[in-house]
């Protein structure tokens, strides 16, 4: 590929006898990466080659997935790049934490988090482009977790609820993405000299409002898809002076993994701590990851909290009609831990929204908590997320299908029935291999579409 004249030159100077087989690296195929999801309780009965894992996960493989298939549709895996696999990993979530993916867009880093949480803390997932967030939106509902909120802010307006309020932080931040060229083409169009530098100057912005959301005793995690060390070492060492409470986590190395480069920096040997992910040393793309702790006690005072300022917003009330039409489904369903007071009407939407977490109605967003369906007349509608959250194996109202009428259903079509099932008609929890994939509505020996639209598999 063709390379700008300007970034050849400074990565001569920069990588010395590198430089060659960096530069040949461009011209190589990348191999492929797909994560499985623990969040299924059968998560390993997937049609993959599951014969090459990666050493730095559990639960990732080298490998590619079709975006047409039963397991991507339902949310058993999902595609994602070996390097940026690795960002997660070094986050290292815990069911119960509060965790921030500050630049979480499309959501691979996300849906990764959230995944290892169990269902369990809350992980706001944020993008300030709402195209993008949209997509985000969408691949975090696919992988079935229950305790996300999808925002659309911008790092200032997250500041106004979230002072604090973190116990681990991942900024993905938006770069040169000189580690994607490969990938990408048309990225070098965007490139030139001063852009690293450009790039930086607002990862500082962004940082500066992070270090503000995370809790004392936190943990930042900081990333990027680029070489530059404008945004990748000299940014860590602008943080550990800006402050001086952080301190490095050294990052394990797995083969193939680099260190940071203190030359790159200003010579601090705490920066080999940092991970490069070079595309002639590593499989996956270009990244860097490092990992810094806040060090400060736990309960220290270090800045002045408005008083008086309620934790949790007013919830719209359910009526009684709603109440009696959600308790009525979810009776049916036998479904367990969707209590009155951990449930919100937006609207004519009902959404599962724990009592513990924060009140974000200052807030943009697109998913406000865990949609769990839509009330219409006389009637509750089920959400597609639901259906991909639920375990079929614990719900008795459900109706297995073969794989080519799941192929039907998926594209938009009705299935017929050879009899109607013995439950009569009305909602059913449809799956194909044991595997959930959506709600139908039977009446009679017909399974009505409710496949969302925009999602429609076709071939």
């Amino acid at each position: 590929m063709n390379l700008p004249d300007e970034f050849i030159e400074k990565y001569t100077k920069l990588l010395g006898d590198e430089a060659e087989s960096f530069f040949e690296s461009f011209d190589t195929e990348p191999q492929k990466g797909f994560r499985l999801n623990p969040l299924k309780s059968n998560y390993q009965n997937v049609a993959l080659n599951l014969e090459h894992p990666v050493d730095y996960s559990a639960v990732g493989y080298v490998g590619s997935v079709s975006g047409n298939s039963l397991e991507h549709q339902t949310g058993y895996v999902y595609s994602q790049d070996l390097s940026a696999m690795y960002v997660g990993e070094v986050c290292g979530p815990r069911p119960g934490e509060k965790i921030l993916d500050l630049c979480a867009a499309p959501g691979g880093k996300s849906s990764h988090l959230a995944s290892l949480m169990n269902n369990e803390g809350l992980l706001v997932s944020n993008e300030i482009n709402r195209k993008r967030a949209l997509i985000l939106a969408e691949n975090m509902e696919r992988i079935g977790a229950r305790n996300v909120i999808v925002t659309n802010e911008d790092p200032t307006g997250l500041l106004k609820t979230f002072e604090q309020f973190f116990d681990k932080i991942v900024v993905d931040a938006p770069c040169s993405g000189e580690g994607m060229f490969r990938k990408d083409h048309a990225a070098t169009k965007y490139w030139h000299k001063d852009y690293p530098n450009e790039c930086a100057a607002r990862q500082k912005l962004i940082l500066a409002d992070a270090m503000k959301m995370l809790k004392q005793g936190g943990t930042l995690v900081y990333s990027t898809c680029t070489f530059a060390p404008e945004e990748d070492e000299q940014i860590i060492t602008w943080l550990l002076n800006e402050y001086p409470y952080l301190e490095l986590v050294p990052i394990k190395k797995y083969s193939g993994m680099d260190e940071g480069r203190p030359a790159f920096s200003d010579g601090n040997e705490e920066l080999r701590g940092c991970v490069r992910l070079m595309m002639h040393h590593f499989k996956g793309e270009g990244h860097f990851i490092a990992k810094l702790k806040d060090m400060r006690p736990v309960g220290e005072n270090v800045s002045k909290k408005k008083k008086g300022k309620k934790k949790h917003g007013k919830k719209a009330a359910m009526s009684s009609e709603q109440v009696e039409l959600w308790q009525n489904f979810a009776k049916e369903f036998e479904l367990e831990g969707f209590s009155l007071s951990n449930l919100k009407v937006l609207g004519d939407h009902l959404y599962l929204y724990q009592e513990s977490w924060p009140d974000i109605s200052r807030l943009k967003f697109i998913r406000p908590g865990f949609l769990l369906g839509t009330f219409k007349k006389k009637r509750f509608e089920p959400s597609y997320g639901l259906a991909l959250a639920l375990d079929p194996a614990k719900c008795q109202r459900k109706l297995a299908v073969e794989k080519e009428d799941w192929q039907k259903y998926v594209a938009g079509n009705v299935i017929s029935l050879k009899k109607r099932p013995a439950q009569g008609n009305g909602w059913y929890l449809l799956e194909c291999e044991e595997k959930a994939f959506a709600f139908g509505k039977v009446v009679d020996l017909t399974v009505k579409n409710f496949f969302p639209k925009g999602l429609r598999i076709f071939g």
